[in-house]
């Protein structure tokens, strides 16, 4: 069975689906079978994101109204072959997502996929509920400001009463992605310091991006930045980020900072 990753936050336009694509795709590079669900409905970025958005012929809610089924919906990655996207609907609302036709759609995709990773839309109504009840750990995309940050902490709140691990006394495993971040404006004191993020949220950081031309151009290509220009700053943060969430020890260190921070931020576990 599949592992469900939901990617959420508080707030929008932190890189929040820009992260969904650039950790799908770094997982399937690592021969992982990848799928990706967009819960944006009525949105929908992600099938543009990953160069997809002429594709698109079924839903999510096309599957759970029983208008496709689920493998017409999937959409396969042309550049790689264990990547698929089940996109959202443009001209619905998040009241066409039923709790049990999610619950369906997740069971299913787990059992074909080892990644499940769930695009949550931002906020915490209905659809961004859904798509984290039924994840078995959580990446929650913050930039290093206040609101972002407090946001994020209100999210956190989510996850450990709104999930069906909640619901079932286990923890829910979370990780903390920190987007859009420079060390020298961080030194400046024009946004936050990683241990000031860390000292409200108190969750495992599981990667540093760092701010990137090159995360706008991969998007506006569509492709995510871990295809498109693998050998960046921001992809070789990610592709760091996926072995973290896989289990493996990596040094954590500041994108732009000679200071390293393994021991003393990687594996730091809530209070």
């Amino acid at each position: 069975m599949g592992k469900v990753v939901v990617v959420t936050s508080g707030k929008g336009g932190v890189g929040k689906t820009t992260s969904t694509a650039a950790l799908g795709a770094a997982l399937a590079l690592r021969n992982e079978k990848v799928v990706l669900v967009d819960f944006d409905v009525g949105l929908r970025n992600l099938d543009l994101i990953m160069g997809a958005e002429r594709r698109v012929v079924y839903d999510l809610v096309n599957v759970i109204q029983g208008d496709a089924k689920l493998t017409q919906a999937l959409i396969r990655d042309k550049r790689l072959e264990n990547l698929f996207l089940l996109p959202a609907s443009q001209t619905r609302d998040k009241d066409a997502l039923t709790a049990e036709g999610v619950e369906w759609v997740i069971a299913e995709l787990k059992r074909y996929f080892d990644w499940v990773i769930c695009d949550s839309p931002a906020g915490i109504e209905r659809g961004a509920t859904l798509a984290m009840r039924h994840a078995d750990e959580a990446v929650i995309v913050t930039n290093p400001e206040v609101s972002s940050v407090r946001d994020s902490d209100r999210i956190i709140g989510l996850l450990d009463s709104k999930t069906m691990k909640a619901e079932r006394g286990e923890r829910m495993e979370k990780h903390l992605l920190l987007t859009r971040y420079d060390a020298v404006r961080a030194e400046r004191g024009d946004m936050l310091k990683v241990d000031d993020v860390l000292e409200i949220l108190s969750i495992p950081l599981l990667g540093i991006i760092p701010e990137s031309p090159e995360v706008l151009r991969a998007s506006n290509v569509g492709a995510p930045v871990t295809i498109a220009d693998f050998k960046s700053a921001p992809a070789q943060a990610y592709f760091d980020a996926v072995r973290r969430l896989a289990g493996e020890d990596v040094p954590m260190s500041i994108p732009g900072s000679k200071t390293s921070l393994f021991g003393k931020i990687f594996g730091r576990r809530a209070a």
